[in-house]
């Protein structure tokens, strides 16, 4: 019986500059870093026999993000054109305590975001910004 959601990977082109934004810049625990070669079970579970791969796995709150950089066959890029409005995973959210405080940080260093926090509803604040690939992520401030 399924129980809930145990994580959510996402393909990287360097799985160490990806470690330092969601570790040093997002703030997640890194747990574990492995590599899976040609010969593990890896191409077997993602149908690409043969594959090979290095992996970390970070957490928050109980909750597990998979990074995972393929180094054979190589990831494709997102696209430039990639849209909110496209069908798949679109973005990963972050809770976020003082999301004006996060956003004054972040666009310090040079994070790109989409656009200044927004309240959504009275009390919610979000705002989208872009990871080391391009990938969005959001962060999230209610109550």
């Amino acid at each position: 019986m399924i129980k809930g959601l145990e994580h959510v990977a996402l393909s990287v082109s360097d799985l160490d500059r990806s470690i330092v934004f969601y570790r040093d810049i997002i703030g997640l625990k890194l747990d574990r870093v492995f590599e899976y070669g040609p010969d593990s079970k890896l191409g077997d579970i993602v149908g690409m026999p043969c594959c090979s791969a290095r992996i970390a796995h970070l957490t928050s709150g109980g909750q597990m993000l998979e990074l995972i950089e393929y180094k054979n066959p190589k990831g494709r890029p997102v696209p430039d054109d990639a849209r909110q409005a496209d069908n798949g995973f679109i973005h990963i959210s972050f809770y976020s305590t003082d999301i004006h405080k996060d956003y004054t940080r972040l666009s310090e260093i040079g994070i790109r975001f989409f656009s200044e926090p927004v309240e959504l509803r009275p009390d919610v604040w979000a705002v989208y910004l872009h990871g080391p690939d391009n990938e969005v992520c959001a962060l999230r401030q209610a109550g």
